[in-house]
Order: structure tokens, then C-alpha cells, then sequence
């Protein structure tokens, strides 16, 4: 299961988000129970006035010996990105960044446009970007030639959990970008849609809400983490292509036989 990116070997394919857990403590437990080596945070949301947030937040998320992946989540301009981007490298001190420029408020969509120029600036000023995109297969060409290191395209709008909407679009990424590392964020619902989405061969899994939100938050980690491994797994061992038609899996001869 070991794989790479951004120069970093990781065990798990799993990245969590750290917003909205019931208490710090329940937060820390999932992420444990989850496996994952990777968690965002979103500076302006985990920094916010009567949030939790501040230092102590970003210490206790240091305790955990995962790699930190901040987010830009709630910019919508690249300039409030880019400016938020170099916030996150002065306090983590990674240069790891989750980029998200927000077009439209209802949606929350990205603005693609905004979107490229923000990367473009920030893997100029040495950043490894992680672009929140739509699963548009030329927005996210532009993005690899502005310099991100990896996409990740949503498979619904955030926090929807409708699971993978548009699958063929999803599959069209992979088979065109064989080679970058494509990471499904947003609008995952349940261990299902994880599954579903590592066995259309994306290299990971980014989710907040269907863990955060859920009644037992532990479990659900824990749930995600194995729904992800097995859809790796059947991935690679290769599932069986649909038919039309029944095909019977014994074999009849025509003769009737008996084993002895």
C-alpha cells in the first residue's frame, strides 16, 4: 500500500479533515482510528474567534505525527490565497498547501480561474500545491502546467455527501492523467463512495464531514480507513468486467458427472 507524493512515502491513502468534530478529543481519536497520515486545516475557519482555534489547536494537531496539509478554505480571490498560503508555510513550516479559491457561495465551487493563477504564483514561490478543483479535464491540464504537484478534483460539492455524481468524468481524469497523483475531495458520503472512487484508480481519499458529522465519529474513521484499502486492493487485482449476459461460472459438459 506504500506509495508517494510531493517526495513523501506514505502508508496510508487516507487524508482527513479536522473541522467540525464534536471536541478536540474525538477529533484526535478518529484521525488515530483512521490510519490517516495526512490531516488538513483550514487556517481562517481553525483561527476564527470562539472556533477552538488558535495555537493550541495547531500544537494538539502536531501531537498526532501526521503530515499537515493546511488549506486556503474560504478565500475567493488568489490573492487572499496565495497571501493565506505564505501565513500556513511561516507557522507549519511545510511548504504543503491545499488550495481552495471559492467561486460561488451556494455551491461552493471552485473558481477556476482564480484557481490556476493562485497556483501558478505559489509553485513560483516554492509551494507543492494541491489544487481543489471540478473533475473538468482542461482545468485541471491548466493546473499540472501552473505546477501543482497533485489534483484534487471533487466528487461533489462540499459537505454534500452525494458521493461520486459524474463517475465517468472521474474515470476520464484518470485514464488521461495516468501518471499525476489524483486525489478525490469533496462530497463524499459514506465508506461506499470511497471505495468506488479507489477502484476507479485515484491514489486517495480526502474527506471531512461524513466523518466529523457522523453519530460515532471513532467508528466511522475506522470504517473509512478499510473501505479505502479494499477498494485499493480491488483495483489492483482487477475486477471483473460488467456483461450483458448471465455467463455461468461452473461450466456445464453436456453429460452429467459425479465427483468421487
Amino acid at each position: 500500500m506504500s506509495w508517494q507524493i510531493a517526495d513523501v512515502e506514505l502508508d496510508s491513502r487516507f487524508f482527513l479533515g479536522t473541522a467540525a468534530y464534536p471536541s478536540p478529543q474525538v477529533m484526535l481519536d478518529a484521525v488515530r482510528a483512521s490510519g490517516a497520515q495526512v490531516v488538513t486545516v483550514g487556517l481562517k475557519r481553525q483561527a476564527a474567534a470562539g472556533a477552538g482555534g488558535g495555537q493550541p489547536f495547531f500544537s494538539m494537531l502536531q501531537e498526532l505525527g501526521c503530515h499537515l496539509l493546511p488549506n486556503t478554505a474560504g478565500c475567493s480571490t488568489a490573492a487572499e490565497a496565495v497571501a493565506l498560503a505564505h501565513m500556513a508555510r511561516e507557522l507549519f513550516g511545510t511548504s504543503w498547501i491545499k488550495l481552495e479559491v471559492i467561486g460561488d457561495e451556494h455551491t461552493l465551487q471552485p473558481d477556476v480561474f482564480e484557481l490556476v493563477s493562485a497556483a501558478a504564483t505559489l509553485a513560483h514561490d516554492g509551494f507543492q500545491v494541491f489544487p481543489y478543483c471540478t473533475d473538468d479535464l482542461i482545468v485541471c491540464r491548466r493546473l499540472l502546467d501552473a505546477g501543482c504537484v497533485a489534483l484534487m478534483p471533487w466528487a461533489a460539492p462540499i459537505g454534500s455527501g452525494q458521493g461520486l455524481i459524474n463517475p465517468s468524468a472521474l474515470r476520464t481524469l484518470r485514464e488521461c492523467l495516468p501518471d499525476t497523483p489524483l486525489i478525490v475531495d469533496a462530497g463524499i458520503g459514506s465508506p461506499m463512495d470511497a471505495t468506488q472512487a479507489m477502484e476507479l484508480g485515484f491514489d486517495a481519499v480526502l474527506l471531512n464531514s461524513a466523518v466529523s458529522r457522523a453519530l460515532d465519529p471513532v467508528r466511522m474513521a475506522a470504517a473509512f480507513k478499510w473501505a479505502i484499502q479494499a477498494g485499493r486492493l480491488a483495483r489492483e487485482a482487477g475486477i471483473m468486467a460488467e456483461q450483458d449476459m448471465a455467463v455461468a461460472t461452473t461450466p456445464v459438459s453436456g453429460r452429467p458427472f459425479v465427483l468421487g
